[in-house]
């Protein structure tokens, strides 16, 4: 088997983690490709704030990566890290002004993210020359492939909770709408949520959870066979991929309707 096949299909199956995946590389493909090929053109603004080049403070962001993965390990805090072009990626400016620059994000941010600025600019200046290497670093550990992209780890900095990008029209709330149902998976929340159902429900969640991580474990199993590249192995890859998608979906929905049952008074 090609090694590069095999690399492609894990980068799939850390994706598979994602509840929800709205990724659009940098330029957007499709009709509105010419239009945001020419945003992207166009002489780029200076970016609306600046990142701290040392230390991290929650929902603030930083480009010091040590410094935040300390302080996701002191107050539990999730890390959402942002893979951007910020002096000339258009989608990318395009969350800054909508989502970004927003008191509603800056104010949720503070309550629930560390977050981690990982530019790759035109104007190497915008990053210290210490921080270059090591985002190149995190860009190819992460598999990213296109700008903006972003990226929640669970406090551990190590489990991956899930993956989004730009779309066109997001608002503050529909894109905080995005990373609560990714933050629904963590160990905490499941926790949480659980001690709030009936011991019926909570059997249910349980079988839930044994399900997506049998259905993962058998892709995963599966890659290290080496299968060879071919359509064969290509339909059963997208038929394990569905059975992931739907084990998601249930225990999505299921961690929804407990949500929505302690929120009422």
């Amino acid at each position: 088997m090609k090694r590069g096949f095999r690399i492609a299909l894990i980068v799939l199956i850390v994706a598979a983690a994602a509840y929800v995946v709205v990724f659009r590389p940098e330029p957007a493909s499709g009709p509105d490709a010419a239009s945001s090929a020419a945003e992207t053109a166009k002489p780029a603004d200076a970016p609306p704030y600046k990142a701290a080049v040392e230390g991290a403070v929650p929902g603030e962001w930083t480009m010091d990566f040590d410094a935040a993965l300390a302080l996701a390990a002191e107050t539990g805090l999730p890390l959402f890290l942002n893979f951007t072009g910020s002096d000339w990626c258009g989608w990318c400016r395009l969350m800054d002004k909508q989502v970004f620059s927003t008191d509603a994000w800056k104010a949720w941010a503070r309550e629930n993210l560390v977050l981690v600025w990982i530019d790759f600019p035109q104007d190497k200046q915008l990053v210290p020359e210490a921080f270059r290497r090591r985002n190149d670093v995190l860009l190819r550990e992460f598999g990213v492939g296109g700008f903006p992209t972003f990226i929640l780890l669970d406090a551990d900095g190590k489990t991956r909770l899930g993956q989004t990008g730009a779309e066109r029209n997001v608002t503050p709330e529909t894109f905080i709408a995005t990373l609560e149902n990714l933050l629904l998976v963590t160990d905490k929340s499941i926790a949480a949520l659980r001690a709030g159902m009936t011991p019926e429900d909570q059997a249910r969640l349980d079988e839930s959870r044994d399900a997506l991580a049998h259905v993962r474990r058998k892709l995963e199993d599966w890659i290290q066979t080496d299968p060879e590249q071919n359509e064969e192995n290509l339909a059963i890859f997208n038929r394990m991929r569905e059975e992931i998608g739907h084990a998601e979906s249930e225990l999505l929905g299921l961690l929804n309707t407990a949500r929505d049952a302690a929120s009422r008074p």
